[in-house]
């Protein structure tokens, strides 16, 4: 139990690390990796439900996606062609290590998945990510932020799913607020 009490708060150090692509971009708060990590899980598991796949087994996969993060650190691609580091899998088996037996399984197979990218459930999960991307850009481009243009476009040239385009073809055509006036509308 000491071990995986430990994972526990190593998890939560995403809490506290902040996406280093936005500082870059000039974000002065920008969101954690835990807060993208969220809004990523539920946009998979739409995207799975659209697509056909299991939506409980993507949000799982996207849950885990980013949790090496809490030894890596969120590294900038300007970074990425300096800095030579450990693949997912490696840091997730390290992380993992000393872990009950079904917690390890559940942790690897995760990662393992959503790494090699060819299950459905991995493809919503890896398109949630980009998307989640897409939508935090436009966000903080409509709070005065003028530099989220280049996440914007990289992340609509990486989507792969047909749901994931239409979602955001969708976000880029509506104000990140528009749905509050229809809430507004709709209440009782």
């Amino acid at each position: 139990m000491a071990r995986l009490t430990g994972f526990l708060y190593e998890i939560g150090l995403l809490k506290r690390y902040k996406r280093t692509g936005w500082l870059v971009a000039g974000v002065g708060d920008p969101e954690s990796i835990a807060d993208h990590s969220f809004r990523a899980a539920v946009i998979a598991g739409v995207l799975a439900a659209m697509e056909g796949a299991n939506p409980d087994r993507a949000v799982m996969l996207s849950l885990f996606h980013d949790s090496q993060e809490t030894r890596l650190t969120d590294l900038p691609y300007l970074a990425r062609p300096y800095v030579t580091k450990a693949s997912n899998e490696e840091v997730t088996e390290h992380q993992t290590r000393g872990l009950p037996q079904p917690v390890l399984t559940m942790i690897t197979g995760a990662v393992g998945e959503y790494e090699g990218g060819t299950s459905r459930e991995a493809a919503c999960a890896r398109d949630a990510d980009k998307l989640e991307c897409l939508i935090q850009a436009i966000e903080y481009r409509e709070q005065g932020n003028r530099n989220t243009q280049p996440w914007i476009d990289s992340s609509l040239a990486r989507l792969q799913t047909s749901s994931a385009k239409r979602l955001a073809e969708e976000a880029l055509a509506t104000g990140s607020l528009e749905w509050l006036a229809q809430a507004l509308g709709d209440s009782p």
